[in-house]
């Protein structure tokens, strides 16, 4: 009778052992009223921004700088008003994005690959290894001069910089991914037959995809800044005026309010992408993983 009431204790201890686990995985999923989302989300932003502009009209209004070289908040509106109405905006915008974008997906379909290949292959690795980690420490910059001689002042040139610029953070960072999968998750995937091609699918782009997302947004960041330098550097009628050109056009013609709108725009870009791509991209990845409560 003893052991009998013993088991039945110890049924009901597990029992409420694993309620209480079961209460600890079930996540609540109620939406984040309005208001509590524009607090948390929209204001800080616009907070910082306001504050930013507050402090420039200040610095403004004290005359710590001549007009020259400290435009006004206005007079760089002024210059953004200006490029809207003559049409050339969004051109400025458009020139720089749409090559950006084209380029980051032709250094996306050449890391990938040359990731793979070096994180699984340790000949490659040990060849090719160091090679990637000093080309991603060299200044997108220094490309400029040689894709110019090689290929002359045109978008070939353009692509060319951003790929040496972009391809060495993907692939460093799928191989960082890769690195971290726990030797587990291989074995188990060879034993289900999970080999060549179909285990590097189904197995090891899914494990590694944190460390592999981290690498695109550090890819991305090269692609734009090795673009910047591009169109900063190398200017041709047949190029366009993008949003480096637009910077040095503002050197030029010693006019620092349209030298704010190029910063303030390359900055708004990088911004916008972040938004709308690689942080919604990471945030699936983290629900995915239970990394982080849905609301």
């Amino acid at each position: 009778m003893a052991s009998t009431d013993t088991t039945a204790k110890d049924g009901t201890d597990l029992a409420g052992l694993e309620a209480g686990l079961d209460a600890l995985d079930a996540v609540t999923t109620t939406r984040t009223p309005l208001r509590e989302t524009l607090l948390r989300k929209v204001l800080p932003p616009i907070t910082a921004v306001a504050l930013v502009l507050a402090v420039w009209q200040l610095l403004v209004w004290l005359e710590v700088a001549p007009s020259y070289k400290l435009p006004s908040p206005g007079a760089v509106w002024e210059e953004v008003r200006t490029a809207w109405l003559q049409g050339t905006l969004l051109d400025y915008i458009w020139t720089s994005v749409s090559r950006g974008l084209l380029g980051f997906l032709f250094a996306l379909a050449i890391g990938t690959p040359l990731g793979l290949i070096v994180a699984r292959v340790r000949f490659v690795r040990a060849a090719i290894g160091p090679i990637l980690s000093g080309l991603q420490s060299l200044p997108s910059v220094a490309w400029v001069p040689p894709a110019v001689i090689w290929l002359g002042l045109n978008d070939s040139m353009m692509f060319a910089v951003i790929l040496l610029g972009a391809v060495p953070s993907i692939a460093n960072g799928l191989v960082a991914g890769i690195d971290q999968i726990p030797p587990l998750f291989l074995r188990a995937g060879r034993t289900l037959g999970a080999t060549g091609l179909k285990g590097a699918r189904h197995i090891v782009m899914p494990a590694a995809l944190p460390g592999y997302l981290a690498g695109l947004k550090q890819g991305w960041a090269f692609s734009w800044r090795s673009l910047m330098a591009a169109e900063i550097i190398a200017s041709s009628p047949d190029l366009g005026v993008g949003l480096g050109q637009l910077l040095e056009n503002g050197r030029n013609n010693a006019s620092m309010s349209q030298v704010f709108l190029a910063i303030l725009l390359i900055l708004l870009v990088g911004i916008a992408i972040d938004l709308l791509i690689f942080s919604p991209l990471e945030r699936r990845v983290l629900l995915s993983r239970g990394l982080l409560v849905k609301s």
